[in-house]
């Protein structure tokens, strides 16, 4: 087996796992009862699938010149989607949108309490 046929598995079975984080986000956001639940489930595989995709299509184009911009896509992904969810969930925290009986440990009620 030469080494691009290395390349090729590997690529092909990250590929695989990132479609698979993906599809689980899909599932998780139709399947989980509340918004905090939907928010992670968004967030979290989305972007670990999306790394996993990226670098499979990485292996497959490894002379080419746009792995550079499979880099910016993961990193401007990687940048927002977390700041994107935190702040829906505060907005859904404040505006009362979010179930309180799923709530484990509820910090962010001590904080706003104290202001």
């Amino acid at each position: 087996m030469t080494t691009a046929e290395i390349l090729d598995w590997i690529a092909v079975i990250l590929l695989l796992l990132g479609a698979l984080l993906s599809f689980a986000a899909g599932v998780g956001l139709v399947r989980f009862p509340d918004l905090l639940s939907r928010l992670h489930t968004a967030a979290k595989p989305q972007i670990l699938g999306l790394v996993l995709i990226s670098v499979g299509l990485g292996l497959r184009l490894f002379p080419d010149s746009r792995i550079g911009i499979l880099f910016l896509v993961v990193l401007f992904q990687i940048l927002t989607v977390p700041v994107a969810s935190h702040i829906a969930g505060r907005v859904a925290y404040r505006t009362g949108r979010i179930r309180r009986d799923l709530i484990g440990v509820d910090e962010l009620e001590e904080q706003l309490d104290r202001h």
